[in-house]
Parts: C-alpha cells; sequence; structure tokens
C-alpha cells in the first residue's frame, strides 16, 4: 500500500448519517472482483442523473467545480455501515479519497480503509460541523490537513503563508490504535503487518517443535 504520513487536499461535505455500503457503491455497479474499475461507480446513484447513465447530477457535491480534486470527505456519523462490501472503499481508493473523517463508521468499513490505505478519522461531531463550516467557505483554499504522524486535522489556508502552520490554524486530535497507525505510516497491509514479526513466528515454531517433537 501507499504510505500514509501527512495529507494536505480539498474536503467535501457528506454530513448526512448512515450513508450505507450501498450508497458508496449500490450492488448495479460491482461487476468486477478487481480493485480496478470501480471508481465510476462511486455514489452512482447520486452521482448520476438517471441509473445506470453517467450524466453527471449537478446537485451533488463531488461534481461541483469549487470541489473539483477532492481527495477528504467530511462525513455523517455512522458513515460506511449496511453490507460488508469491501468494493465500496475500493472505490472511493480509485476515485482519490485519501482520508474520511466522521464522528463514527461502520465497524467493517472502518478496518476495512484501514487495510486499504485510506485513514479513518473520528471526530466528536460537533467538530467535524467545524471543520464543514470551514472549508465551505472556499473548499479550493480553505483545504483539510490530516497529519497521522502526530494525529490531527487542521484546516489550512493556502492563500495565506501562516495558515500553513498547522499549530497557527484550527485543528483537532484523534487517536488511532498503534498497530493500525502503523499499518498506515508504514504502508503494510495485515500480511506484511505480520511478516515484520517473522523472526518471533520462526523462534516460537523452533521451541515448539523442540517441546513437541511428535507433533512434527
Amino acid at each position: 500500500m501507499e504510505k500514509f504520513t501527512v495529507h494536505q487536499g480539498v474536503a467535501a461535505p457528506m454530513l448526512q448519517i448512515n450513508i450505507d455500503t450501498d450508497a458508496i457503491i449500490p450492488s448495479r455497479e460491482m461487476k468486477l472482483v478487481s480493485k480496478q474499475g470501480l471508481g465510476e461507480g462511486l455514489f452512482a446513484g447520486w452521482r448520476y442523473t438517471l441509473p445506470n447513465g453517467r450524466e453527471p447530477s449537478p446537485d451533488f457535491v463531488l461534481n461541483q467545480a469549487q470541489y473539483e480534486g477532492t481527495s477528504i470527505l467530511l462525513a455523517g456519523d455512522n458513515f460506511g455501515c449496511g453490507s460488508s462490501r469491501e468494493h465500496a472503499v475500493w472505490a472511493l481508493k480509485e476515485y482519490g479519497i485519501k482520508a474520511i473523517v466522521a464522528s463514527g463508521f461502520g465497524s467493517i468499513f472502518y478496518h476495512n480503509c484501514i487495510r486499504n490505505g485510506i485513514l479513518p478519522v473520528v471526530l466528536q461531531n460537533d467538530q467535524v460541523l467545524v471543520l464543514a463550516k470551514q472549508v465551505q467557505r472556499d473548499p479550493q483554499v480553505c483545504q483539510l490537513n490530516v497529519n497521522l504522524v502526530d494525529c490531527y486535522v487542521s484546516v489550512l489556508d493556502t492563500k495565506n503563508d501562516k495558515g500553513k502552520d498547522a499549530n497557527e490554524g484550527l485543528s483537532f486530535p484523534f487517536s488511532i490504535l498503534p498497530a493500525q497507525q502503523a499499518m498506515l505510516l508504514e504502508g503494510l497491509d495485515g500480511i506484511a503487518l505480520t511478516l515484520k514479526s517473522t523472526s518471533k513466528i520462526e523462534n516460537f515454531k523452533h521451541t515448539y517443535q523442540a517441546q513437541y517433537p511428535w507433533l512434527a
């Protein structure tokens, strides 16, 4: 996976609660078992004017000019609930989403994000709303800075040199489990993370075989 350390980008607000995986990628768009080719189906029910069509709906946030190049979503509570389909995360990844900030996530969706290199950030709902209010002033200028190294999210003004110092701007800390943080920082999937303990696994194997040779 690509390493995630610090990312600055345009953030789009999608503050409805309970946006489920079928809304993120409808089942009719899941025609592939590959991780590639799903980006066009992202939010297809809202993003396009007609089912199975590809004419952009002007009312959908990601189709609006001010949110061009969105790489961060500001979401409502329980984002990614519903079915366990990993295609939802694959579609977000292919579209270019690097991080999602919400007050809560569907449990399976949250872990699928980690395993695919997308950072899910949990903040209090009022903090998410404050961030959304700030970026909506001018999404291309008031961008979000998501720092996984020091675990905070801040609003930066790209036209203001001072705003590039996160300590001088609006900033909220977040928590993440150390193992999950390590996976993202180092760009490791679950298998690669396990392989980091190869020497410990081998030592256990040899010790166990020595104690119980009849099981070898």
